[in-house]
């Protein structure tokens, strides 16, 4: 039996509760939220390692239609975020829309019917006129492509799933990668684990983590002074707002370069060390992390940092290329995502059965990161080129839920069913898109999750989120086709 909506979502992370709340404020009510995992929340359900926290300040990373006057500190450990996610979907009533357990297989537009036929993995099936993908950026995890992975008789799992039922204490554990989790990881770990092998392929750029808790004093004072809560987030958003480092040439970037710089050569003095922890590409070129706990960590008696490359995976462990074994008993893989490989495992059917993934031949684009053309009444909250430089995503979703929200009311005020974005807007955007980020430290001698296979920069927003807000914020009628008589799913 099929479930018909009017609205059919993929994902209840924080953009399905946007788009799911921004639509019900225009009294769209029949919209269904389908979700893989046992729970909403998305990322911050599925990435429990230890050390898990958000690199943007509290105040900035949750919702402005939801403040939280009782941040526990600077920057949110991941319980308290996911805890606040939980929160917002029963404070809005979207829970009862949410369908967990379903993991979605395909999309296909029916012209015929005018709409989106959704086909999940245990047979089940939804029926929409407008479909919206809440999926993210960071849902599939990357295994590094390593000989012998599956070779290895001990326990290894990637950091977003994390097995919680093996306990490291007095355990060998090989880290193998150094970005985002893998700086939050191996400070957490370091004093259960007997040794850490930390192997990192290239130095990422540190700024320190300043994450103060909140007192009691300023918790009870956001609670009683929603102005002063509000005033706290201006000033945040204000301070990250105003980094520009992603455009090349920027003096941002050589004044942060050589603050990132300092504050390695303060924290550490060993300067064989420090030149192996020395980035060799641009300041900017991959995400930048923030913690006060990495240096410390790597400079530990019982922490070895390996740079020589990997060349397999053993029985006992890992083999570098200069022939050295280091045998474990754990390997966490700390190597990331698909984040460029937009739904990943979704085969989404357009207009003349043209497949989403055909269409984009290796390199997604989407206008604005929201519509492609030949696929009616789709969106995509955190598509293609939507990844933030500098501020929070959330600012960036919110955002898009208010342009899909604009998209359906100037169907409705037409009185037609089908909104789509012309090819010509499209094949404008992406000229205007191609010459922006021409001018960012992404490109060119650059190497990151930002770029494909081929290099092209694929997940980076070359612009802040206020340019974002307000590009966003309607729809230009000139850019789209709307039309076709209103259809009934029924």
């Amino acid at each position: 039996m099929t479930e018909r909506h009017e609205v059919v979502v993929i994902g209840a992370g924080f953009g399905g509760l946007c788009v799911a709340h921004r639509l019900a404020a225009d009294g769209v009510d029949d919209v269904v939220l389908l979700e893989r995992d046992d729970g909403v929340g998305g990322t911050w359900r599925a990435n429990t390692y230890p050390g898990a926290a958000c690199d943007v300040p509290s105040h900035l990373y949750s919702l402005s239609f939801a403040p939280k006057p009782d941040w526990s500190r600077a920057f949110a450990p991941q319980p308290e975020i996911l805890a606040y996610v939980e929160d917002c979907y029963d404070r809005f009533d979207v829970r009862r829309k949410v369908r967990t357990g379903v993991t979605v297989d395909s999309a296909t537009w029916c012209d015929e019917r005018g709409t989106w036929q959704v086909q999940a993995a245990d047979g089940r099936s939804f029926e929409a006129p407008v479909l919206v993908s809440a999926v993210g950026m960071f849902n599939t995890p990357k295994l590094p492509a390593i000989p012998g992975i599956d070779d290895f008789a001990g326990t290894a799992f990637h950091s977003a799933r994390w097995d919680h039922d093996h306990d490291l204490t007095g355990r060998r554990v090989a880290v193998v990668g150094t970005g985002a989790s893998a700086i939050q990881v191996v400070p957490a770990i370091a004093d259960a684990a007997a040794h850490v092998d930390v192997y990192q392929r290239t130095a990422p750029w540190i700024m320190p983590r300043k994450d103060p808790p909140y007192t009691d004093e300023q918790q009870q004072r956001f609670a009683d002074e929603p102005d002063e809560a509000r005033r706290h987030r201006g000033e945040l958003h204000t301070m990250l707002e105003q980094t520009t480092s992603f455009v090349a040439g920027d003096p941002s970037v050589e004044l942060l370069t050589g603050m990132a710089l300092d504050y390695l050569a303060h924290k550490v003095p060993d300067p064989e060390l420090r030149a192996r922890l020395t980035p060799t590409q641009g300041f900017g070129c991959q995400r930048t992390l923030i913690s006060s706990a990495w240096y410390p960590a790597i400079q530990r008696d019982d922490v070895s940092l390996v740079t020589t490359p990997i060349e397999r995976v053993t029985a006992t462990g890992i083999r570098t290329v200069d022939g050295v074994d280091r045998d474990v008993d754990t390997i966490v893989w700390c190597t990331g995502f698909h984040a460029g490989d937009y739904l990943r495992g979704i085969d989404v059917v357009g207009r003349d059965g043209v497949e989403l993934h055909d269409h984009w031949a290796g390199v997604p684009r989407a206008y604005h990161g929201i519509c492609v053309p030949g696929f009616p009444n789709f969106f995509m909250l955190y598509g293609p080129n939507t990844n933030q430089g500098g501020n929070s995503i959330l600012l960036v979703l919110e955002a898009q839920a208010q342009f899909v929200a604009a998209a359906l009311a100037a169907a409705r005020d037409l009185g037609a069913a089908v909104v789509e974005v012309s090819e010509e807007a499209m094949t404008r955007h992406a000229a205007e898109l191609e010459a922006d980020l021409a001018g960012t430290v992404w490109a060119g001698d650059c190497a990151s999750y930002f770029h494909n296979a081929a290099g092209d920069i694929v997940t980076q927003l070359p612009h802040t989120s206020g340019w974002y807000e307000e590009a966003t914020r309607s729809i230009d009628l000139d850019d789209f086709v709307i039309g076709g008589a209103p259809c009934t799913t029924s």
